[in-house]
């Protein structure tokens, strides 16, 4: 973890209106990607692309699920049953049916996005929920949904050989709730992509092993 370097009263909180907005802008990326390319490796993954969209979706609904409950768990997951469709694949609760192509995976990718969108705005302040990173509010698991988002989108990105480049306010904002301690740079994507292992930044090697800091400050 490198030194701190706050932004200010300039930096505001993750709200769901942030979250919409990044599923939003990944959707409309992807929109027109052909159906013959979903099978390419996204990235730095080991995943297809198909398959990290459908993680994506994955990790979206869980979090809904997690801090949906009116007594949201404080030390376990939801107990849901988790399958793995190949062994290097990842390992999903929701999966996309193959024969609705690509509008119907962008559909659940949605779907999924808004269900976290609407229970982070129902959610209210002070409540906690588990994570394996820290038990977290509800901007908490909105940042984590966004920063989700954003990364999976340039994984999917690189692969489909695609342009992305977030908005950097979003950028900024899940730097500043979920990476405390790291210094955002004049360009807050980059930074993030460092973040989360996927860049190198001057004098910072490319991270081997990351994570993000849910818990409330």
């Amino acid at each position: 973890m490198v030194e701190s370097a706050e932004t200010g009263p300039s930096v505001q909180p993750v709200t769901a209106d942030d979250l919409e907005r990044a599923v939003r802008l990944a959707v409309d990326v992807l929109t027109d990607v052909p159906e013959d390319s979903w099978d390419r490796r996204a990235g730095s993954l080991e995943w297809t692309c198909w398959e990290t969209v459908e993680h994506l979706a994955d990790d979206l609904f869980a979090y809904a699920a997690q801090l949906g409950p009116r007594k949201p768990p404080q030390d376990t997951h939801v107990p849901f049953t988790w399958e793995r469709r190949r062994p290097e694949g990842p390992v999903n609760t929701i999966f996309a049916k193959r024969e609705a192509g690509r509008d119907g995976l962008l559909q659940v990718l949605e779907a999924c996005g808004a269900m976290l969108v609407g229970v982070v705005r129902m959610t209210p302040p002070g409540v906690l929920a588990h994570h394996v990173f820290g038990a977290s509010d509800a901007e908490g698991f909105a940042a984590m949904g966004t920063v989700e988002t954003l990364v999976h989108t340039h994984d999917l990105a690189e692969g489909l050989g695609l342009t992305w480049n977030p908005p950097a306010d979003l950028c900024s904002r899940v730097l500043h709730r979920l990476f405390p301690g790291t210094v955002v740079t004049a360009d807050p994507w980059t930074t993030l992509l460092w973040a989360t292992g996927r860049a190198e930044l001057p004098g910072r090697p490319r991270l081997t092993t990351w994570r993000w800091y849910g818990t409330p400050r």
